[in-house]
């Protein structure tokens, strides 16, 4: 079957005793036992029960559990955002005086999170250009933990060779860590590419429409944790699922970044429809992109999409035609690009990406805007990029409102 198929099809670990088709929402923090015995066992992990929601939750569990059934991952962890999904992951395989490699086409925040927050706790992060094998072998060595990628970078729009890259963190035994928030499941089969752990925001596609804020860990049971130092014990005990064992026990239940309820419902809904929503902005966003790259008064076009694109062809054959919502564009200041998004009357100004609602915004001013210009530059982000995030509402009209906006320059 196919993923919506899974999806939808994907049955709940015990029956509702109404007959219920959808998940109720168990909106509570704990949960009674009949025994103390039984109270016990659940806590020292020995009978597979509910106790408390900072831990386990029924509606977030089966959130988890249709997307593992869609994926065909070994499990998957619900977060409070895809932040903490990439906090959660770092911290459980690395520990003080280890390394991270990446490359500086981030997005702001993650950046933030591996030059700031966890470098203060010991982890060192190397960037690499990840278009250039042979420069990310050399990064890597002992101590590396793992290699991080955007599928899609963000507002970069730059798409690495998955699977080459994957190859050579395989033969020095390092897991490959993506954040697949562009690419989501249904478009994108992580596992085929070498991508040991997923981490998703799933705040965009899968929420259905920026509808709640919640994160994604899947783990494609891929790797062998007795190559990881710290998770080595764990392997020895628990084989493919040590990174999920470690994580469960000790890393999410520590931080206390569990995925509410309430979330994980609106999640559920918004996984029904994910290929829909995210095929339909998909289309958009060429077709935004083809309307863009002859308007007067672009300088330039970004969208993997493009045939003029230099990722077109690695694109293409990783992602099965479907580019991404996703696409900048250059003007000849940022005075230009204030003034066209301020003259626009269908996209709306806003931060998020992947919502039902077609979006814009001027990164350099407000995602990045905390960064030096030398560190801006570093990032290839640009006082002159105006980047757009598709919706689903008619491209006709979508191209008509930037059309205009464009006119009045």
């Amino acid at each position: 079957m196919k993923f919506t198929t899974r999806v939808l099809s994907s049955r709940f670990l015990k029956d509702d005793p109404h007959g219920s088709l959808r998940m109720p929402v168990y909106d509570n923090a704990a949960f009674e036992f009949a025994s103390a015995e039984e109270l016990e066992l659940a806590f020292l992990g020995k009978n597979p029960a509910h106790a408390y929601s900072r831990i386990t939750n029924p509606t977030v569990e089966d959130l988890e559990l249709r997307i593992k059934e869609g994926t065909g991952a070994i499990g998957v962890v619900a977060l409070s955002s895809g932040m903490a999904a990439i906090a959660n992951v770092i911290m459980t395989i690395a520990s003080f005086g280890d390394n991270i490699v990446t490359t500086r086409h981030l997005f702001g925040n993650t950046y933030s999170l591996f030059e700031n927050t966890l470098k203060a706790w010991g982890l060192e992060t190397r960037y690499a250009d990840f278009t250039d094998l042979a420069g990310v072998e050399k990064h890597l060595d002992g101590r590396t933990k793992a290699v991080f990628l955007e599928t899609i970078t963000n507002p970069q729009l730059e798409v690495a060779d998955i699977r080459a890259l994957s190859d050579i963190a395989r033969e020095r035994r390092v897991p490959v860590i993506a954040d697949t928030t562009l690419t989501p499941p249904g478009l994108f089969r992580s596992g085929d590419f070498g991508i040991d752990i997923e981490v998703i925001s799933s705040t965009k596609y899968i929420s259905g429409g920026a509808t709640s804020v919640g994160g994604l860990i899947i783990d494609n049971g891929k790797f062998d944790w007795r190559a990881n130092s710290k998770l080595a014990p764990d392997a020895k005990k628990f084989g493919p699922f040590a990174f999920l064992s470690r994580l469960r026990r000790e890393v999410y239940r520590n931080l206390g970044a569990c995925m509410s309820p309430h979330s994980a419902y609106l999640q559920s809904l918004g996984l029904e429809t994910l290929e829909l929503r995210a095929g339909a902005a998909s289309a958009n966003a060429e077709k935004l992109a083809l309307f863009l790259e002859g308007a007067r008064g672009v300088k330039s076009v970004n969208y993997p999409g493009l045939k003029s694109s230099k990722y077109y062809v690695t694109a293409k054959e990783q992602f099965g035609g479907k580019f991404g919502s996703l696409l900048t564009f250059d003007l000849a200041s940022k005075e230009e690009c204030f003034k066209l998004m301020n003259g626009l009357k269908i996209l709306r100004r806003a931060t998020n990406i992947q919502d039902n609602r077609s979006l814009v915004i001027h990164p350099e001013s407000t995602i990045f805007a905390e960064y030096p210009d030398a560190v801006k530059s570093s990032m290839g982000i640009r006082k002159t990029t105006v980047r757009i995030s598709a919706g689903i509402e008619d491209a006709d009209d979508l191209i008509a409102d930037i059309k205009n906006a464009l006119e009045a320059l």
